[in-house]
């Protein structure tokens, strides 16, 4: 019996029609396994993977494949995005075995849990050196049931070495000067100066990275960090991975020069870049940064927002082809030149053709192009015209069969969009998203968060998810509340805050060392309690954690908030000069410690010339307190008040404080140096 009916995950829920026997992750699942004396398959995905919608139409849909599964094994279905520490510790197993990971992750396992055969994706038939799946599958069932005793000793084996593994965390003090600059010289020798970005292809948006470099350039004066942020933004921005008409970015580029993206949408990739788009504008002036981080605010509220105030998780990649009735990957977003024709007419087409480099050869499959903006000064053409032409083309898209999307709210995610959005919308003056930000932070809170200030991970239509959240649920939601409250000025919002790391303190934070764990101590125990400082897709709960805590200590005051963001931090002393890719949040909140924050608070209303100008500051991490004078609901605006009747803004740094001023330019000069 398939046991997926019912589940909040969109990903399970794909699979609720199979003749594999599902199970979710529950205890039950392990009991029957033992109960039959038969090995778990568990295999883990999200649903806008591709490969993963591969696997399951050739294996997973096939009766014969099924039978056979449901006849050896008790089989259980993950969504990686509802239990990331499910996928985290198994990921783990699977990279040590194999030297590499991905999704589809199927992973074989004793009714113990403990892992013992590893893999990604297998196909029905033998191919490119690969076995097949039901190779495996058998190869797996006749070592169970023929060497039992060898198939224990590699489990327990595995799970030893995992239990052994032990992260270097650097060292008790903070990154300094040394430790930056070591950094970025490793960033720079893995730049990519002819077309962007960092390493070669598959080429993913190096979001975190670019934030670092721009707090690195706003601290230091570092050009060459600036140089690299601006021309890597850039070139995604003109490339395929950027959607051309109707904003956002892929997850990644197949290819060095951003053309071909792996066409999936996921809403964390889009909140980090829409911030760090808005980050560059602040910093110099952009008008494409601007365009940028606009559009992709809109596409998130367009297309991610749903009836509930939240953001769904993800667009797939995969969409029906109109011409072939099959579900293609990059269908909707892909054009020849005679789709071009049909909706522009031949003077319109030729010009799009040439504008967005959609060529009779195509630049993605079967003659189809992604659009892209090859040539920054190669077209000169009317903006009015080219805006027609963009419209046209997108009414016209919208007629295509859309991606399929993933209704599923990511406490975490949510917590990042929350903050884009109100920093964009306060920057370029659009209260439309500041207040989608705020309906996205009430329902975390209605919703997600329980009397205890306890999250959920997830929820779906409104009913919240079984799972409990992890720690980069808890850091970025806060990252998100910390956000609001600086553009509102609502107390509230720093309140809340300090709920979620309060709660961080009290069941992830290791009391001896200072490390953060990514499961809370009272969470489900696994073979292994997950604990991962990397920063990759998403900022690690580790790094996410001490950017919140060091934030609301700084608008607070709380020595112990303090003290465990400056501990967390050691990590990034360790792993800075080694893997600075894989640190780029930690690194970004080192700039912040280093820098102090400041602390700005600004009597005098909200959105006013003052407020506006503290929030514009490039000082890396500075935090921003707003009220009226007398005001209680911020801490930092305590014992302060105008200045001969106007408002005032005090700036303090390090446990000192400037003289107020009442002078816009004086205050963003002592928020750029």
């Amino acid at each position: 019996m398939n046991r997926l009916a019912g589940v909040t995950s969109p990903y399970l829920l794909q699979h609720a029609d199979n003749p594999v026997d599902w199970w979710p992750w529950e205890p039950e699942a392990f009991e029957e396994a033992r109960r039959r004396d038969v090995p778990v398959l568990l295999s883990v995905g999200y649903s806008a993977c591709h490969w993963c919608h591969v696997m399951a139409h050739e294996s997973f849909e096939d009766a014969g494949t099924a039978a056979f599964l449901n006849a050896h094994f008790v089989n259980v279905k993950v969504d990686r995005e509802e239990r990331p520490d499910i996928d985290a510790v198994y990921m783990e197993a699977v990279q040590a075995a194999t030297g590499q990971g991905g999704w589809p992750m199927t992973v074989f396992l004793t009714p113990d849990a403990e892992p013992f055969y590893f893999g990604t994706y297998f196909p029905p038939e033998p191919r490119h050196g690969m076995p097949s799946f039901q190779q495996v599958a058998d190869g797996v069932r006749r070592a169970w049931e023929d060497r039992r005793d060898e198939v224990a000793e590699v489990a327990g084996k595995i799970v030893r070495d995992l239990a052994d593994r032990q992260l270097a965390f650097g060292a008790d003090e903070l990154p300094g000067e040394d430790e930056l600059a070591q950094a970025l010289l490793g960033l720079t020798r893995d730049y990519d100066a002819s077309r962007g970005g960092f390493g070669g292809a598959p080429k993913f948006p190096p979001s975190m990275v670019v934030e670092f470099l721009l707090r690195h350039y706003a601290r230091t004066g570092s050009e060459g960090a600036l140089q690299m942020a601006a021309d890597t933004c850039e070139r995604m921005a003109r490339g395929g991975i950027y959607d051309q008409l109707g904003g956002g970015f892929a997850r990644y580029s197949v290819d060095r020069e951003w053309v071909v993206p792996h066409f999936e949408k996921m809403l964390y990739d889009n909140a980090l870049l829409c911030r760090v788009y808005a980050h560059l504008w602040r910093a110099t002036g952009s008008d494409l940064a601007r365009r940028v981080a606009l559009e992709t605010a809109d596409f998130m509220v367009r297309e991610l927002r749903t009836s509930e105030g939240g953001f769904a998780s993800a667009l797939d990649a995969d969409s029906e082809d109109a011409a072939s009735g099959k579900h293609v990957e990059g269908a909707y977003y892909v054009w020849t030149p005679e789709q071009l024709r049909e909706v522009l007419g031949d003077a319109d087409a030729e010009l799009a053709a040439t504008y967005f480099g959609v060529t009779e050869e195509g630049t993605f499959e079967e003659g189809a192009s992604v659009l892209q903006l090859p040539d920054a000064g190669g077209v000169v053409a009317d903006a009015a015209r080219i805006s027609s032409i963009r419209e046209r083309l997108l009414a016209a898209r919208s007629e295509r069969p859309a991606p399929g999307r993933d209704d599923k709210i990511v406490a975490a995610w949510n917590g990042l969009a929350v903050a884009a959005l109100a920093e964009v919308g306060t920057y370029f003056d659009r209260p439309d998203l500041v207040a989608a930000a705020v309906g996205a932070g009430d329902l975390l809170v209605r919703l997600h968060m329980d009397d205890r200030a306890r999250l959920s991970r997830t929820s779906k239509d409104g009913q919240v998810g079984a799972n409990a959240g992890v720690l980069e649920d808890y850091a970025d939601v806060a990252e998100g509340f910390l956000a609001l409250a600086s553009v509102t000025g609502e107390g509230v919002w720093l309140e809340f805050a300090g709920f979620l790391l309060d709660h961080v303190l009290g069941q992830f934070v290791d009391a001896e060392s200072g490390s953060l764990y990514d499961t809370a101590a009272d969470a489900e125990q696994l073979i292994r309690r997950p604990q991962d400082p990397t920063d990759n897709a998403v900022p690690s709960g580790w790094t996410a954690a001490a950017g919140a805590l060091l934030s609301y200590a700084a608008q607070t005051g709380a020595e112990p908030h303090r003290l465990a963001a400056e501990r967390a931090l050691g990590v990034v002393k360790g792993l800075a000069p080694r893997a600075p890719r894989f640190i780029g949040h930690g690194l970004a909140v080192a700039e912040a410690a280093l820098d102090g924050p400041r602390e700005v608070a600004v009597i005098g209303s909200v959105g006013g010339e003052l407020h506006r100008t503290a929030l514009l500051g490039t000082a890396p991490g500075a935090v921003v307190s707003v009220g009226p004078e007398g005001g209680d609901e911020l801490p930092l605006l305590a014992g302060r008040g105008m200045v001969g009747g106007l408002p005032a803004a005090y700036v303090c740094r390090r446990f000192v404080c400037d003289a107020p001023t009442v002078d816009a330019g004086e205050l963003a000069a002592k928020l750029s140096v």
